[in-house]
């Protein structure tokens, strides 16, 4: 199994819902790909958190620079839009009655 089958399998395999086939291929390639593994563990674990209603509060610092990157990114587009040159309104065209 490769990574993009993995991912496109994903949501079956966490709900549950997979071929128990499918099952083996999927656990044999997490045993394997590190980076499918903390896919899936962090699928889980947010699925949990959600599961259970609990707020998680942000560390103040990451927080902050959180917020920070975000303000940033948004002037940057903001900027660049405002950069963009406006284009000319097409003139109207004449009304040809012959």
């Amino acid at each position: 199994m490769k990574c993009e089958e993995l991912l496109k399998l994903l949501n079956e395999y966490v709900d549950g819902d997979i071929d128990p086939a499918f099952c083996k291929e999927f656990e044999q390639h997490l045993a394997g790909c590190d980076p499918c593994k903390i896919v899936v563990d962090t699928l889980r674990k947010t699925i949990l958190i959600y599961k259970n209603d609990q707020i998680y509060e942000l560390p103040v610092e990451f927080r902050e620079r959180l917020h920070e990157l975000l303000r940033q990114r948004w002037r940057e587009i903001r900027d660049s839009k405002l950069e963009q040159p406006q284009q000319p309104s097409p003139a109207p065209r004449a009304n040809n009655q012959n």
